[in-house]
């Protein structure tokens, strides 16, 4: 009688077993059964990490452009001094020509080269510096202010054979008298020089008397 009971409890736990793992052969193999599928999720989770680690290293690097591969090619001395070289000449001969246009326009209009030919001129000259002393100075305009002191007076033109002429007058003053300035220049068509048509100065004081510096007689 025992044994029967026991066999029936050995009966009720094989179908327990065969409920859990749809298989009698895989209670009875247990050990073995255990391994198997340790084995089968390790596999598992090793080809996820490596399909993972795939699609990672196949996204698109931005900075791994083919131009970003391309070494460059190294500038020899040779070539980098003539590239220094070509700028510094370029660049003096933009500052030259600049510098020529800046002068000819704003330091040395014509008006001023004519007002400095003839004071130099009459700083000069003995009759001048007898009546009014030395050293003789010229301004434009009888003012307090500066800038109208530094206008010079002037008159442009052409005339019918092509030849430029400029007329300014300004005003004289030295240690003992002052006076006030006439003139006229033109440039020669020939040597390409600023001439004097005339140069006048009308002595105001100390006493009044006008002087005939410059006057041009053409041949």
């Amino acid at each position: 009688m025992f044994r029967g009971h026991q066999g029936r409890t050995s009966a009720v736990k094989f179908q327990s077993l065969f409920q859990l793992t749809g298989s009698p052969r895989a209670n009875l193999e247990g050990p073995s059964f255990a391994r198997t599928f340790a084995s089968t999720a390790s596999e598992r989770k090793g080809r996820n990490s490596s399909e993972t680690r795939k699609d990672i290293s196949t996204i698109e690097d931005p900075f791994d452009a083919p131009t970003y591969n391309i070494p460059e090619k190294p500038v020899t001395f040779t070539e980098g001094a003539s590239y220094s070289l070509i700028i510094l000449v370029g660049l003096g001969i933009a500052a030259a020509a600049g510098y020529a246009v800046f002068k000819e326009l704003i330091f040395e209009p014509k008006e001023y080269k004519i007002f400095g030919k003839a004071l130099e001129r009459i700083q000069n000259d003995g009759q001048v510096r007898v009546r009014i002393g030395s050293p003789v100075t010229g301004y434009g305009q009888e003012s307090r202010n500066r800038a109208a002191r530094q206008r010079i007076p002037n008159r442009t033109w052409t005339d019918e054979d092509g030849v430029e002429h400029v007329e300014v007058n300004f005003y004289i003053r030295g240690p003992h008298g002052a006076g006030k300035v006439y003139t006229e220049m033109f440039r020669d068509k020939v040597d390409k020089q600023w001439k004097f048509t005339y140069l006048i100065v009308d002595i105001k004081s100390p006493s009044p008397v006008q002087l005939m510096l410059e006057s041009y007689v053409p041949a």
